[in-house]
């Protein structure tokens, strides 16, 4: 089976989610094409030359919508003969995306793909495009719907992170991302934001709050008690998880992910295409793998998928050298921490979503960027790249520097 080589990687500044966030002005559309022209300028490109684009987009719809992949292809200055395709499966549809991109290199179908996503989460609300899971009874009463907050909360709960836990974590987080930035550890990999006259919009993560400390965040307040308790979900919680009497609410916007925009983008190509096209590769996808876990607790996937992961790849966790897990709540990395016994020097060394955010679609093919930038400066091997995904699943992927 032909190998799938990453070739190239880049993300653009992560801008607050918000209406006075600096990429608010720009469309999800031309959003999605920075990172794609930018791939295409810095590896010599010919328009012609890429088999595939796949984006993630956990929202595609209204300018988001109607496959955007390939119209953001069209926009970076691909040639007409380069289809797109836009996937979503929720948090994960960056990562996704990356791996379908390899899928068709190892299948022998493509040379050169593109896999990576976008997310314009001031322009296009998170969860405008609905849901079934909560709005259908017959769906949501048997699988014990709750928001992604209380879920969080549920494994805080459930597996003993106390509030300090979690924000420890969080300070750990700002304080990773800040020392990256000045170090300059994503100087070569995020290319800036730029308006139609060519003048930077933003050229740095926004979301970053480098000063927090233990005691800024001890002034927060739970973010989802009152849903819990106003919206019946504590009594869901404790319906599907009668080991435990009730919820300690310990999450908030402090340590919780970061709602921004943002788009990612990984070139992958075979070994021929590499040569053909004058490309050195930087790594080689080792391994890939989705995983179903339960739709209640939600967030557990990472710790399923990682064993699947290194059981398909007949690998060890000793064999990983660094792990790159989307924080998309901070209970989520300690739970992943606490059940396969990682060091925290391993994990998320470069901080992550709650200092920088997580612009949904785009994230996956951002942190395994990250990760790979790491390796190559830290002069080590492998990774491991996932993230939790509502309604219960995990994706997983690992890579190795070549």
């Amino acid at each position: 089976m032909p190998e799938a080589y990453i070739y190239d990687h880049v993300r653009t500044p992560r801008g607050k989610g918000k209406s006075d966030g600096s990429l608010h002005e720009v469309t999800a559309l031309a959003l999605a094409a920075v990172p794609l022209q930018a791939l295409k300028e810095r590896n010599n490109l010919a328009p012609d030359s890429v088999d595939d684009v796949v984006l993630g987009v956990v929202d595609p719809i209204g300018e988001a919508g109607g496959d955007i992949a390939r119209f953001a292809a069209l926009k970076a200055g691909f040639d007409k003969s380069v289809p797109g395709i836009q996937v979503n499966r929720f948090c994960a549809s960056g990562l996704d995306a990356v791996n379908i991109a390899a899928a068709q290199i190892m299948s022998g179908q493509h040379e050169l793909t593109i896999g990576g996503g976008a997310e314009s989460m001031s322009r296009v609300g998170i969860m405008s495009s609905g849901s079934a899971w909560p709005t259908d009874p017959s769906m949501a009463v048997p699988s014990y719907f709750m928001p992604q907050g209380v879920a969080a909360d549920l494994i805080a709960t459930k597996y003993g992170f106390s509030r300090d836990d979690v924000d420890t974590y969080a300070v750990q987080s700002q304080e990773r991302a800040a020392r990256a930035w000045d170090e300059g550890r994503f100087k070569s990999s995020v290319v800036p934001v730029k308006d139609v006259n060519g003048i930077t919009i933003l050229a740095k993560d926004e979301h970053i709050r480098p000063g927090t400390t233990m005691q800024s965040l001890a002034q927060l307040q739970p973010s989802f008690a009152t849903m819990g308790a106003v919206g019946g979900f504590d009594a869901v919680a404790v319906q599907s998880h009668p080991e435990i009497e009730a919820i300690n609410y310990v999450h908030h916007a402090g340590n919780s992910s970061g709602i921004v925009d943002g788009a990612g983008a990984v070139l992958l190509g075979s070994r021929d295409a590499g040569k053909k096209h004058d490309l050195k590769p930087r790594a080689k996808i080792r391994a890939f793998v989705n995983v179903g876990s339960e739709p209640a607790m939600m967030l557990t996937g990472p710790v399923d998928v990682t064993r699947k992961v290194l059981d398909r790849s007949g690998m060890k966790l000793s064999d990983i050298d660094l792990i790159e897990l989307n924080e998309a709540f901070a209970s989520v990395v300690l739970r992943l921490m606490q059940a396969f016994e990682i060091d925290r020097d391993k994990i998320n060394v470069n901080g992550g979503a709650i200092a920088m955010g997580h612009p949904l679609g785009a994230t996956g093919a951002m942190i395994l960027g990250t990760v790979l930038d790491e390796l190559e400066r830290a002069d080590r091997s492998t990774a491991l790249v996932t993230l939790c995904i509502g309604g219960g699943m995990g994706t997983a992927t690992i890579i190795e520097r070549v």
